[in-house]
């Protein structure tokens, strides 16, 4: 067993304890080698429980030769254990639709949802869950990073990629890479996934020298971070919005080198998106970023913008 491996099993076992004794209790009993392929479990009320992996293919998983059944209890009690029953003070991340769990893992919520002048307020009368597993990767950027430097200074950097190939886990090994060769790096880490705090003390590796903010919207936590902790590096996961763009902006405009992720394929795709045209047009990335996973192995392609 390798120590990739070993380390996606104690990710798995941390994980699922966020469901209902019986629901846990099985899915630990599995074999360990097919727990160390797992990325995702789904539950889907009256249709079963789903594993999957790096091939993204989905594997319905039987007990008896029967499907596992998954009720609308247990979708209740597993939300009621993630948010330890404090189903109101965890109101603002329902009405993101996932909520954030210890370890950097994360449980995504599909159902009827309630709205309030047009906004998403909670996701009510629950469908399916999302437990999503993080497993840091560490060194999945040593060979990409010298590609992302220009006379040993970082250049601004972009990774696009669909969801779930691999964003994060790069972004994470991109920080700690940096932090081993002196470069301070703020982090607005708004959902908590990828240094997961604890106490203060981050349980995923982001290295020596990442200053982390947690829990703060990204353009909010740029600025703050910005202004308080000297980041030679602005680092944030998934820009989706206009305030996270403006803050890259004035990061940029005030000498700090950037680093995040969005959601696409290239860069043809993101010039089409209009949250993203003042990075374009203010031309603060300088490396792109796309990571193509085939065979269920990722491969990095890094493209110079000019």
């Amino acid at each position: 067993m390798t120590a990739e491996m070993s380390a996606r099993r104690r990710a798995v076992c941390e994980a699922v304890r966020v469901l209902p004794g019986s629901l846990c209790r099985f899915l630990l009993s599995q074999d360990p080698r097919r727990q160390e392929g797992w990325e995702e479990i789904r539950l889907r009320a009256g249709r079963g429980l789903f594993v999957s992996g790096g091939d993204g293919a989905e594997e319905r998983l039987t007990r008896d030769g029967q499907s596992v059944p998954i009720s609308a209890e247990d979708l209740r009690q597993t939300v009621e254990i993630a948010t330890r029953a404090s189903l109101q003070g965890a109101a603002d991340k329902l009405s993101a639709g996932f909520l954030p769990l210890p370890g950097g893992h994360r449980l995504g919520l599909c159902g009827t949802v309630t709205l309030r002048e047009g906004h998403v307020l909670s996701v009510r009368t629950l469908s399916s869950l999302n437990l999503r597993i993080a497993c840091p990767v560490t060194g999945i950027g040593e060979d990409l990073l010298p590609r992302l430097l220009v006379e040993g200074r970082f250049q601004s950097t972009l990774i696009v990629a669909p969801p779930g190939e691999g964003k994060t886990t790069l972004l994470r090994d991109l920080i700690r890479l940096l932090g081993l060769r002196g470069v301070r790096t703020g982090l607005a880490d708004e959902r908590g996934e990828v240094a997961a705090l604890r106490g203060g003390v981050p349980q995923l590796d982001v290295g020596p020298l990442a200053d982390v903010l947690d829990g703060c919207p990204k353009g909010e936590g740029l600025l703050l971070l910005l202004r308080s902790m000297a980041p030679q590096v602005l680092a944030a996961d998934e820009i989706t919005r206009p305030e996270d763009t403006a803050a890259l902006c004035q990061g940029a405009n005030c000498g700090a080198a950037l680093l995040a992720t969005a959601h696409g394929t290239d860069w043809d795709g993101l010039r089409r998106r209009e949250v993203y045209r003042p990075l374009l047009e203010q031309r603060v990335f300088r490396r792109l970023v796309t990571i193509r996973r085939e065979g269920g192995r990722r491969s990095y392609r890094v493209e110079e913008l000019l």
